[in-house]
């Protein structure tokens, strides 16, 4: 990275909406000369993209870029958001971490791109003495800027990882999102493992589980 270019920060998580899964936060550092390279290996936002081609890219981008993965396994995201009582505040609290460890590596950055989903305050406030000075932006559609469409692609690469070993653990296919098919793997894995083995596999604040366990 060219210290004498404007360098930036994007942030952006995944498995916010699936109820299996790890929630992951990443940080992607980007100054003008690696932002035209992402653009050009054809980093943009990852709901647009192949699982497949989400890993590919994000070898290339963890190659270009000083990044930060901050990944909260179920068990762990049910014991904050039990502390937190709010998505919005873990939210920020994961985005800030992110930000946080990729300037302790030695990003330039003195802005950093999120995308919209609640008060600034949320991330401002958990930022420690590192990010303090940082100038922060909350954008709808976010990932149109390249940093943090690459930060949607990193976080999504480890979420498909990360799902996929819960996977093997459970021993049936968990699925993405929160959908019927969610719904019947749940019921499957309660009757497998016990009601239990839900939080070690699923974020049990969602209304899934209250049907699961229901039925």
């Amino acid at each position: 990275m060219n210290p004498t270019l404007s360098a930036w920060i994007g942030v952006d998580e995944s498995g916010k909406g699936d109820y299996f899964g790890p929630l992951v936060i990443a940080a992607v550092c980007v100054d003008d000369e690696t932002a035209g390279m992402l653009r050009t290996s054809g980093v943009r936002d990852s709901k647009t993209l192949s699982d497949r081609t989400i890993a590919d890219l994000a070898k290339d981008i963890g190659g270009l870029c000083r990044t930060s993965v901050v990944a909260i396994g179920p068990a762990r995201y049910n014991d904050l958001y039990g502390k937190f009582r709010n998505l919005n505040r873990l939210l920020g609290w994961g985005h800030a971490r992110a930000i946080e460890n990729v300037l302790e590596a030695g990003c330039p950055a003195s802005r950093a791109i999120s995308d919209q989903f609640g008060d600034e305050r949320f991330i401002k406030d958990a930022l420690l003495q590192k990010g303090r000075t940082i100038q922060l932006a909350q954008r709808p559609r976010a990932e149109e800027d390249v940093a943090v469409a690459a930060a949607s692609i990193m976080a999504r690469a480890e979420f498909v990882r990360r799902l996929d070993r819960l996977s093997d653990d459970a021993g049936l296919v968990l699925p993405k999102g929160a959908s019927d098919l969610v719904e019947a793997a749940a019921k499957r894995l309660v009757r497998a493992k016990g009601k239990e083995a839900l939080a070690a596999f699923a974020k049990i604040h969602f209304k899934t589980t209250a049907k699961v366990l229901s039925g």
